[in-house]
């Protein structure tokens, strides 16, 4: 990437961090052993994974053991959801989700109805928060197995009532996962936030490929990788060693510059919503509870894929919404359970920035913006 590109879509990946990789690098040849083989190589490698793994027990607050390490995001959250209602299977056959979750969630739980689960979609308000009460009365019903509400929505970055939710699910006895992915690093994100949280490595600066699922000890859950004796037989594959060191170094610098970080963002955030020309914009859930990185704005009459082309002819990077559905001509479904129209739910980008957007950054994505309001025509 040039040095003049200017980066606004942070929510998708983020740059690894250049400390993070130094940390990798001596375990992508130098330290080179599998982490499960028993001799001095081996033993080197797998010293990295239990310092990595003790370095995030302390971070978010839990026992090392609670801690299996996954190739991203996707995969823990594939494995929350199968894992739980496999333990459940023939039990509690409902699987509640929230109607703006991640695919990897939604999919996985609708691949769960061809075992006989039912799956329960909670909708948010039309500030994109789902409440507490919609939660509690869809586990009215008994029989479920899990709720999936995430901690912060990848598109909208409005960020969801999770003590609440989880007090509710405690009182009626069910497991509750809640996706930390865009959370962490952004919020404060903890072990006892659910009975499971999912991460993943790249959403903080670290590595893409390496991400974590935190379940609490006693908690039923099947594997879903199955073929190794890796993370304590429950989840089979060779140990990414160099990406789970990344992993914890890259969560260790999320966590401890995220109050400065996220001051700077806010007020770079805010400029740009003062900044932009009026009357075509409008802001996609609630600006109070919502991480300081994101905006996912609605320019009322224009195409978001007008808007990115014309940016990135410009060197701007922005995005329609989440990276897993980019180049699908499917709407957002995140914007369509807070109510918008398809037509609006096309008018929408999500600007998302990061450690490394400058001032001068957000001034040229201003001024570009406000130039392709005059150049381009409203549908």
């Amino acid at each position: 990437m040039t040095m003049d590109y200017i980066y606004f879509d942070n929510a998708a990946t983020t740059p690894l961090d250049g400390e993070v990789l130094k940390k990798m690098q001596p375990y992508f040849s130098g330290i080179y052993g599998n982490a499960h083989s028993q001799h001095y190589a081996g033993r080197q490698a797998a010293y990295a994974v239990d310092c990595a793994r003790d370095r995030t027990a302390r971070i978010l607050g839990c026992k090392a053991e609670e801690i299996y390490f996954t190739s991203g995001g996707t995969e823990a959250n594939n494995w929350a959801v199968k894992g739980v209602c496999s333990a459940n299977y023939g039990k509690k056959n409902k699987i509640v989700v929230s109607a703006i979750e991640h695919p990897s969630v939604l999919e996985a739980a609708l691949q769960m109805e061809l075992y006989g689960f039912e799956r329960v979609l909670v909708y948010p308000d039309n500030q994109g928060i789902v409440q507490p009460q919609s939660v509690e009365k869809a586990l009215c019903g008994g029989d479920v197995a899990i709720v999936c509400v995430m901690a912060v929505n990848n598109e909208t970055g409005v960020i969801q009532p999770v003590g609440d939710i989880y007090s509710v699910c405690k009182k009626a006895g069910v497991h509750y996962h809640c996706d930390c992915v865009q959370a962490a690093g952004a919020i404060p994100v903890s072990a006892d936030m659910a009975d499971s949280i999912s991460l993943s490595a790249h959403k903080f600066y670290g590595p893409k490929g390496v991400g974590a699922l935190v379940v609490k000890n006693n908690t039923p859950i099947y594997p879903l990788i199955n073929g190794g004796s890796q993370e304590r037989g429950r989840r089979g594959g060779t140990t990414n060693v160099p990406a789970v060191v990344g992993f914890a170094e890259a969560l260790d610098i999320a966590v401890s510059t995220m109050a400065e970080s996220s001051a700077r963002m806010t007020a770079l955030r805010d400029k740009i919503l003062t900044g932009l020309s009026k009357p075509f914009i409008a802001l996609n859930g609630s600006l109070q509870n919502r991480v300081p990185c994101n905006l996912n704005l609605k320019f009322g009459g224009y195409v978001n894929t007008q808007l990115m082309a014309y940016l990135d002819r410009r060197g701007i990077a922005v995005s329609a919404g989440s990276a897993c559905t980019a180049g699908t001509a499917v709407v957002s479904h995140v914007l369509l359970a807070l109510g918008l129209s398809e037509e609006d739910a096309r008018s929408s980008l999500r600007i998302t920035l990061g450690r490394y957007t400058t001032e001068d950054d957000v001034n040229k994505l201003i001024e570009a913006l406000n130039s392709a309001f005059a150049d381009l025509k409203r549908q």
